[in-house]
């Protein structure tokens, strides 16, 4: 791409740099050629032993048995007794020694038995949930039950260095009494728990019904651990209810919201969904109980909330997640919290560790320019609007995740930085303490007991190579709160026969990572380079307006600002037909046509039926995930016996007909005359620069294929770009244009005339192609009969006609807008590249009553389509 296009950007981005230049300390990114021996991870993770047992003999000397630390007063904190709306405090505080049990296990990660076997004395002697509190369910259940299960499990497991031989499961004892407590909360008509509950009378009187997804829907790690281990099954039952009320409630496009009345099950306003605060644990519950239990329908959940998440919420450079609308996935909020620096982390557990790396990446940019994590940045205007960092773990706990995955030493030399701004910011005499402001590291007399839970408990992981933990292929899992949970054979309920036959393999992906390769000349073979040498590693230092380190100087890209990532789509839906015409969709396709089979579904005629296909995490091919109303499992296969397509296919051969790719993405911009235009648009405007992908007419020019064998070129979007402009006169391109063109691309809407008609219009008037916005946001590619195409020949190959998703025409009509209200600039289209989406079919042998080949027989993108058979 050429630089130039992007001058306002970078422009923009030296002034916000040269007023943001100021960081707190001395927190550059260290050295990228220092040595990671295994004595310097030793001493790094002795550092972070001392800080967390710095954190821990505070608390133990100057709080406990209280629940948390007051870091700068040297003092306990428990309730707030005189103020019980005070949730801040309330929700958390419970008055049963929150702190001790929460950090149980971070003493099994740190190999300390006698510092474990004495927390244990000391919770069985000193708490008691007989308490007049009302902490909230969610919290408590993370910290305390969480806690309490884990500990139990180590205390009471033989052969491993950490059993006690006097305990005689006074722990779980106790977590029976906690879960106890918890089950009025879930005396909802829909089953979903009300937010708190009073551990010593229960629901009080007019308590709140509202909660959030992750709050009612995060139950089941522990819920269902404490019933497997105790034998009552009311608490795995109650949270299983209560996870599926919510996602049985998911809106037609497969999001859950934020926020849901308990009571009615209805969604609260204002009915958004993300991955980060409100939603976060809900998808990590998900994976989370599928990998510990082998259950596979929250495996069917995962697999369904991450194809929607990664449609609608990923941004369109793949480096951050979005606040969109549940129900249309339209993006409604511009920012990003804290908590949602987890997702990363969840990626690599589920295997998508391309998409993990760049998530992460911004995470990091976040840190560098502020030595901590805001708990809210807003991309549009690219600063923190809320400047606290209570030391939460969730980035530290994805780059670990991400250095096991890739063990590229960028993630110590992250963790070693973290330490160094942990050490200089949040260390005080008493203790960790929170910091209230990360601009003047002003500091809160608090320490959360998920610091030396969480925090510290991954940031040492990352240095110690040796930990047992790493050794471990069982089923454990980390909860949300960082417990160690697992579950022994005998725990696990085997799937029915009915499931089993059904289900067949799952088919789990384990993708091998390979770090950037880069190419060298002829000569030389080339060699492989870290995480630092993506391109995509300096734009993510231009969302976030970082400035250039002295460690980043080896790697620097000049143009990395100025390259927009590539994008893959990892999921599509097509309606399908046999010979590639645009065809109205059968929404209740009958018996006839799609039937369940043994091990999946028998497709009789592929006409009109709505197919979404999911790109595999190992990228080496797609899935079909849903034939019509119905959803293709993991494991079951979906047979096509469409006689129809088999006619196709033949006439296809004897016509030679070109495949072209159904989709192409285009960049389109402001060109803004004054750069002042460009910083006012950008403060209070619409989008002035994004990339889309627009689907493909199979008539006329190829926008992938500038130069064809017909030796007439395309202007559409070539070179630096066309303008593109609309007839506010003619608003459907269907009547003859008034005025001439010069090349410009014409915006119109669906409607009122075929596309055919629209792109003759435009090419009379001497436009070089067309921009269609659908009136939906499914995906159609432009057609015309045969009859007509035999009429206009080759006379339209020299344009083209694409169309978008009625969201991004909605962007593409604001920035016109923009440009024109304001006379700011011209709008201007250009071509980025094609999305390579071209379908084709390999037919295999045909054999008599349609026995089904043993060849993978459709394909998308160069690869095949797993779970599909074409048995004609």
């Amino acid at each position: 791409m050429n630089w130039l296009l992007r001058w306002p950007e970078i422009f923009l981005a030296a002034i916000v740099t040269a007023f943001e230049a100021y960081r707190f300390g001395n927190t550059t990114t260290p050295a990228a050629h220092a040595t990671w021996t295994p004595q310097r991870k030793l001493d790094m993770r002795n550092q972070v032993r001392d800080l967390w047992y710095h954190g821990y003999t505070s608390y133990m000397r100057f709080a406990f048995p209280l629940d948390e630390l007051a870091p700068l007063s040297c003092t306990g904190r428990g309730p707030d007794w005189d103020l019980p709306g005070n949730f801040a405090y309330n929700d958390v505080a419970g008055n049963f020694s929150l702190t001790l049990i929460d950090t149980l296990d971070t003493l099994v990660v740190l190999n300390d038995r006698a510092g474990f076997e004495d927390a244990v004395r000391k919770v069985i002697r000193w708490v008691s949930f007989d308490v007049n509190t009302k902490p909230q369910i969610f919290e408590t259940n993370i910290r305390v039950l969480g806690g309490l299960l884990s500990g139990h499990l180590f205390a009471s497991r033989q052969g491993q260095p950490f059993h006690l031989p006097w305990y005689r499961g006074e722990l779980l004892t106790m977590a029976h009494d906690l879960g106890r407590r918890f089950l009025p909360a879930f005396s909802t008509p829909t089953g979903l728990p009300y937010a708190r509950i009073n551990l010593r009378h229960g629901i009080s009187a007019g308590e709140s019904v509202e909660t959030c997804t992750a709050g009612a829907g995060s139950l089941i790690l522990e819920f269902a651990t404490l019933s497997r281990l105790t034998g009552d099954p009311r608490f795995e039952k109650v949270a299983h209810k209560a996870f599926f009320e919510l996602w049985n409630r998911r809106s037609d496009i497969g999001l859950v919201g934020n926020t849901v009345n308990a009571w009615t099950g209805d969604w609260m306003h204002p009915q958004v969904s993300s991955v980060g605060a409100g939603i976060d644990s809900f998808f990590e519950y998900a994976l989370k109980w599928y990998i510990l239990s082998g259950e596979h329908e929250f495996l069917d959940v995962w697999n369904e909330s991450y194809a929607a998440i990664m449609r609608y919420s990923r941004s369109l450079d793949g480096l951050w997640y979005r606040q969109v609308h549940m129900t249309t996935g339209e993006k409604a909020y511009n920012t990003l919290d804290s908590l949602s620096a987890f997702w990363p982390g969840l990626q690599v557990l589920a295997g998508d560790v391309e998409s993990a790396i760049k998530s992460h990446l911004l995470y990091w940019q976040l840190w560098k320019r502020h030595a901590g994590i805001p708990e809210v940045w807003d991309m549009s205007y690219r600063q923190a609007t809320s400047l606290q960092y209570p030391l939460r773990p969730e980035f530290i706990e994805s780059t670990w995740y991400l250095y096991r995955a890739t063990r590229d030493p960028m993630y110590l030399d992250i963790g070693k930085t973290v330490l160094s701004d942990l050490l200089l910011r949040a260390k005080v005499e008493c203790g960790i303490a929170s910091i209230r402001d990360l601009r003047n590291n002003a500091l809160e007399d608090k320490m959360e007991s998920f610091v030396l839970s969480e925090t510290l408990k991954y940031l040492y992981l990352l240095f110690d190579e040796d930990n047992s933990l790493h050794n471990d292929d069982s089923n454990y899992v980390f909860t949300t709160e960082g417990h160690i949970l697992t579950l022994e054979q005998k725990y696990l309920k085997l799937p029915s026969a009915t499931v089993r036959r059904l289900r067949r393999a799952e088919n789990q992906r384990c993708p091998a990572y390979e770090p950037p390769f880069f190419i060298g000349a002829e000569d030389m073979p080339g060699l492989y380079v870290g995480i630092r040498s993506r391109s995509d590693f300096d734009f993510a230092r231009f969302l976030v307006s970082t400035a250039l380190s002295d460690g980043d100087e080896t790697w620097w890209h000049p143009n990395g600002w100025c390259t927009i990532p590539a994008v893959d789509l990892y999921s599509q839906e097509f309606i399908l037909s046999v010979d590639g015409k645009t065809v109205e969709e059968d929404t209740s396709p009958s018996l006839e046509k799609i039937y369940p089979v043994s091990d999946g579904f028998m497709v009789r005629s592929i006409t009109g039926v709505r197919a979404r296909i999911v790109r595999r995490l190992d990228g080496k091919g797609y899935d079909v995930t849903k034939m019509g109303p119905h959803t293709v499992l993991t494991g079951q296969t979906v047979y096509i016996n469409d006689t129809a397509l088999a006619t196709s296919l033949s006439r296809g051969k004897e016509m030679h007909i070109e495949q072209r790719h159904t989709n192409v993405e285009i960049r389109i911009f402001i060109d803004f005359v004054d750069p002042n235009s460009y910083i006012t648009s950008i403060a209070g405007g619409p989008v002035t620069d994004a990339v889309f992908t627009a689907t493909t007419g199979i008539f006329a020019g190829d926008p992938t294929n500038p130069h064809p064998h017909n030796g007439k070129a395309l202007r559409f979007g070539q070179g630096e770009g066309v303008g593109l402009v609309r007839d506010l006169e003619n608003p459907t391109g269907c009547q003859e244009y008034t005025q001439k063109f010069a090349d410009e691309a014409i915006l119109v809407r669906r409607g009122e005339c075929t596309f055919l008609e629209k792109l003759i219009h435009a090419h009379e008037a001497g436009a070089s192609g067309v921009v269609v916005i659908n009136d939906s946001n499914t995906s159609i590619n432009p057609s015309a009969t045969a009859e007509d195409l035999e009429d206009v020949g080759d006379s339209l190959d020299d344009v083209a006609i694409v169309v978008l998703g009625e969201g991004d025409g909605r962007q593409v009509s604001a920035m016109l807008d923009a440009a024109e209200d304001r006379h700011t600039g011209r709008v201007v289209l250009v071509l980025e590249g094609t999305q390579c989406d071209t379908a084709s079919v390999e037919q295999g042998p045909i054999k008599e009553n349609s026995d089904f080949t043993e060849k993978h027989v459709l394909y998308i993108n160069g690869h095949a389509l797993l779970n599909t058979r074409l048995l004609v």
